[in-house]
């Protein structure tokens, strides 16, 4: 079973993720509100797979997937992102993410999503 780390700034943006995850077999071992957080999870508990928010405040999803990259280069994370931010979604996947999943949250994208990254 996958151990998942969650990060995402909104609380209810997390519980859906969370929801969608645990309904199909997957262990949320944490969650983070922020890209420090994130981090710092990260090198703690080491989780098979980080679903990331890009916008959030203190360090944002894209300099979180830098520092977890630089700290393991197999890191798996897959980037979340709203509409419009496909930008960010580029320098996302440049900086070590493998995919993304765009908001709302569709639950077959997101386990394909995740399922991808895994395999």
């Amino acid at each position: 079973m996958a151990r998942v780390l969650i990060v995402d700034d909104a609380a209810f943006m997390r519980m859906m993720i969370k929801d969608i995850l645990e309904k199909n077999g997957f262990e949320v071992i944490g969650e983070a509100n922020n890209g420090l957080k994130a981090v710092e999870f990260y090198k703690k508990e080491k989780p098979d797979i980080v679903t990331m928010d890009i916008t959030m405040p203190d360090m944002d999803g894209i300099g979180a997937v830098k520092e977890i990259k630089a700290f393991d280069p197999n890191a798996k994370v897959i980037m979340c992102s709203a509409m419009g931010q496909q930008g960010m979604v580029m320098d996302a996947i440049r900086a070590g993410a493998k995919d993304f999943i765009v908001k709302p949250f569709q639950a077959d994208r997101v386990i394909e999503a995740v399922k991808k990254a895994l395999a």
